[in-house]
């Protein structure tokens, strides 16, 4: 053997080493983090960024209401200067000096000092301060109310990622499963044909079967990977996480307890969040018509301040208090506030019109997801019976087929349907689910039941 030969295995075996390092280095790398379905929905919540933008609206709202507090606290202001001057001209009408020894001259002034404070204090503003507060508390309370409301999308959104996760998890399982009865039955139906007990084209439509199988495998992987990678980025988690679903989940019978659909309208006119919010919008709306109705009435204000001034060679003023009532009226008020109250009550309008289709909304929303809920359960029911006839069949099929009595074709449609109801079974428990959660999202209950 030359020493080229020996370099070239060398290298290839060396080569093969750093695969089979970087290899299990990768796949060391990926977790795997098995994870329950409560746990899913509070590392949601914990990273959501909706639910991050809700939580600055609030503390905006909190912030608008202190504001709105402050504006009846007392307003105070210091002021200053000191001034150089040219000589200017004095003209005093009163004479500086006394008697023969007094001057007529003017005095000499090159600087001037003065200082003030004042305080005020609201006493009346035509209930503007008052209207101000009270539509910042409302919609404050409104803001907060979004974050409920967002806090159960979700939930909501977690529950049906949750359950895709499940479904590809699924799929990939039985098809996995299909695929190893097809390479058993490739196998036997190819010891068939070499011993003369099988048609060639009946191997093929076989082979045909198990290559679908497989590109049906590289979907379901693909849709499980894209799944994952869902879950893994709403519940910030390492994008590498391989998460695995509890599947008892998937097992436990969801039940309204033989609640009705009116029953369900009903709690959701007392519990939704957006009908609760927009409640609070209409009461900030009324104060805000009242604050621009305000601005119909003059103001009133308790005044306080300090003045003190030099001016050297002329005057000096010093523990100079004021006190007294001030009283402001804008005349523009009289022409410029209809617009406002106008703007106010088209405001108002608005709400309103929105109150009423929330109401719609509400009563569509219970409605279609009942029956959803309904339906999801009757179709678990079917696939159940389902997949009792699938396997039956296949089984009576496949007996039919060793004894000749039924087609390749028949054999290969049976285990085709096989697969389809148990696949239709799978994801129809975690439908069940989502249904049944869409129902409590619907009625405004899923937080609750999701503690």
């Amino acid at each position: 053997m030359n020493s080229r030969s020996i370099y070239t295995r060398l290298y290839a075996l060396t080569s093969g080493l750093l695969l089979t390092f970087f290899f299990q280095t990768a796949t060391a790398q990926q977790s795997v983090k098995p994870l329950s379905l409560n746990e899913a929905i509070s590392l949601s919540i914990q990273n959501s960024k909706q639910l991050k933008v809700s939580n600055a609206k609030v503390a905006q709202a909190t912030a608008s209401l202190k504001e709105a507090n402050e504006r009846q606290l007392p307003d105070a202001s210091i002021s200053g200067s000191y001034m150089r001057l040219t000589q200017p001209n004095i003209d005093m009408k009163m004479k500086l000096g006394s008697g023969s020894g007094g001057s007529s001259e003017s005095p000499k002034v090159n600087e001037a000092a003065y200082g003030s404070a004042n305080v005020s204090l609201p006493i009346f503003a035509g209930g503007k301060i008052q209207a101000g507060k009270e539509s910042a508390r409302y919609l404050e309370t409104a803001a907060k109310l979004d974050v409920d409301k967002n806090r159960e999308d979700v939930i909501a959104n977690t529950i049906a990622a949750y359950s895709n996760l499940f479904k590809a998890k699924e799929a990939v399982t039985l098809v996995q499963e299909n695929i190893r009865q097809s390479d058993e039955r490739v196998k036997e139906f190819s010891n068939k044909e070499k011993n003369g007990l099988l048609a060639r084209n009946d191997l093929l439509k076989a082979e045909l079967q198990q290559s679908n199988y497989q590109v049906a495998l590289m979907d379901a992987e693909n849709n499980l990977k894209i799944a994952n990678l869902n879950m893994d980025i709403m519940l910030g988690l390492p994008e590498n996480t391989d998460i695995q679903v509890d599947t008892t989940t998937f097992k436990v019978d969801n039940s309204v307890d033989g609640r009705g659909v009116a029953e369900f309208e009903q709690l959701a006119y007392q519990n939704r969040k957006d009908a609760a919010a927009l409640s609070y919008r209409e009461k900030a709306a009324a104060a805000g018509i009242k604050g621009a109705k305000a601005d119909y009435y003059p103001s009133l204000a308790l005044t306080g301040g300090y003045i003190a001034a030099y001016i050297p060679n002329i005057i000096t003023i010093t523990n100079a208090v004021t006190a007294g009532v001030g009283v402001k009226y804008n005349l523009a008020s009289l022409w410029k506030t209809g617009s406002k109250v106008a703007g106010a009550k088209a405001q108002m309008a608005e709400v309103q019109a929105n109150e009423e289709m929330i109401a719609e909304r509400i009563h569509l929303d219970v409605y279609q997801s009942y029956e959803n809920y309904l339906l999801s359960h009757k179709k678990m029911d079917t696939y159940i019976k389902a997949i009792e006839q699938a396997e039956e069949n296949y089984r009576i099929t496949k007996n039919k087929h060793d004894n000749n009595l039924a087609t390749t074709t028949d054999l290969l449609d049976a285990d085709v349907a096989k697969l389809q109801s148990h696949l239709n079974y799978a994801y129809a428990k975690a439908d069940a689910l989502v249904a049944y959660n869409k129902l409590l999202q619907a009625a405004g209950i899923l937080e609750s039941k999701n503690k």
